[in-house]
């Protein structure tokens, strides 16, 4: 039987949607339309001119099939260079939960209607079919993976705890573990959901269709799949991003059908990570090709050096964007040093020594969170400090590979690997070794 999804969407004071076609307001049984607006309101929610607040409201359409809801502002990208506002369209159950005395818009729709949306607004509607159906296995096996998680946790009253803090370092990993209203959110922290705005192809629902109930399973459990825009060339373990269990359907794979002497070092030490980062060996994400490329990125984001790239910051913005991101005051920054590598050469602690104070941080976005307005491309990078005045450097180089957290699925090694006629079994079984395709439902 296919499971159904509860996505957190939009969490504001107030929230303004258009009611295309006639909804039951279940709380109070009768059929409303039109525009509306919640709000919270003293510990409760209000909706319209109703007298009466709730702690509680669903709106169930009419007619599931033509029936959506316009939400206003729903913002996307949240903390990166994209981060914007939409006004965004969704089928199926509408309902408002309050959480931090804010009101939570959560979507409540099958699972296979949600997956049309993740892969159109993941990539490309109109990206190749077998790359869309690879996309839609480990996009489905991760959800059903973290419903199932979640829905166990609560059995267990267990907590996942995502930092470990001492005086001189910090170690944080960012994942969905934090939702408690909702199975997953609606931005790139969980899968990218844009409801039905984004589907706008055949295609993208073909490819969901064709692939209904497929899932990756490892040891008869659902696989925690995961993906990235680009791994840069080696793809990392799962216990240097997330937490620190290892998955064996989630470890280093070499981008390419042939593996180089590069490719075979153990990127864990120091210079044969640096000697990887530097070099621009060949990988099926190794690619400049348009065709493929925008199926994976945004018109904005075509020409970006993604395989292999370099970031300038001076002393004074270094250091100013430091105290900004950590609130700590390391004073001026003297160096960053790798302190430990994963299989890619990402780094997973990088020492901060300033003037002030020196301390570790981890795991990898939490370095490209402090490392950047946004987000640095990866933490697979080496660091070179110019223009050293009375032992301080006045700029820092950071050269590095990939584009994201690099576990799992290569989204654009994926695409050149569709483009060159793959099928999804074969990119699914290059991403996930160990794993294997099972029809759930």
């Amino acid at each position: 039987m296919e499971p159904i999804v509860d996505i957190g969407i939009l969490h504001s004071s107030n929230i303004r949607f258009e009611l295309s076609g006639n909804y039951y307001f279940k709380e109070g049984n009768i059929k409303i339309k039109g525009n509306q607006i919640v709000s919270y309101h003293l510990g409760l929610i209000k909706m319209g001119e109703l007298e009466k607040q709730f702690s509680e409201i669903t709106l169930i359409p009419e007619i599931y099939d033509t029936n959506y809801v316009t939400v206003s502002d729903v913002i996307i990208g949240i903390n990166f260079h994209w981060q914007q506002k939409q006004n965004q369209r969704f089928k199926g159950k509408i309902v408002f939960k309050i959480e931090e005395e804010k009101v939570w818009l959560i979507n409540h729709i099958p699972v296979e209607e949600y997956l049309k949306s993740v892969i159109s607004s993941e990539m490309k509607a109109t990206s190749h079919i077998e790359l869309l159906k690879a996309h839609a296995i480990i996009s489905r096996s991760w959800l059903l993976a973290q419903i199932e998680r979640r829905t166990k946790g609560k059995q267990k009253e267990q907590t996942v705890f995502s930092a470990s803090a001492t005086e001189n370092e910090l170690i944080k990993w960012y994942d969905n573990h934090d939702h408690k209203l909702f199975d997953v959110c609606a931005d790139d922290h969980c899968q990218r959901y844009q409801g039905i705005t984004q589907i706008s192809t055949k295609k993208a629902s073909d490819a969901v269709a064709e692939t209904s109930g497929e899932v990756l399973m490892y040891d008869n459990s659902l696989c925690d799949a995961r993906f990235s825009k680009s791994c840069g060339g080696i793809s990392e373990n799962f216990e240097h991003v997330w937490e620190n269990t290892h998955l064996p359907y989630l470890t280093k794979i070499v981008d390419n059908k042939e593996i180089s002497q590069l490719a075979k070092l153990d990127l864990k030490i120091e210079a044969n990570a640096q000697a990887w980062i530097l070099n621009n060996e060949p990988a099926f994400c190794n690619t400049k090709e348009k065709k493929v490329l925008e199926q994976i990125l945004n018109d904005y984001d075509l020409d970006t050096n993604f395989y292999r790239w370099t970031e300038e910051l001076s002393q004074e913005k270094i250091s100013k964007l430091i105290f900004k991101k950590s609130d700590i005051d390391f004073g001026e920054i003297l160096s960053l040093k790798s302190i430990e590598r994963g299989e890619s050469g990402r780094i997973v602690k990088l020492e901060i020594h300033g003037t002030k104070k020196t301390m570790t941080i981890g795991k990898e976005l939490e370095i490209r969170r402090i490392l950047s307005e946004s987000h640095l491309f990866s933490s697979a990078f080496v660091v070179e400090m110019h223009e050293i005045k009375n032992g301080i450097p006045q700029k820092f180089v950071l050269k590095g590979a990939g584009w994201g957290h690099g576990v799992g699925l290569c989204q654009i090694g994926a695409a050149v690997m569709a483009n060159k006629g793959y099928s999804y079994i074969q990119i699914l079984e290059h991403y996930f070794k160990n794993a294997e395709i099972f029809k759930k439902y």
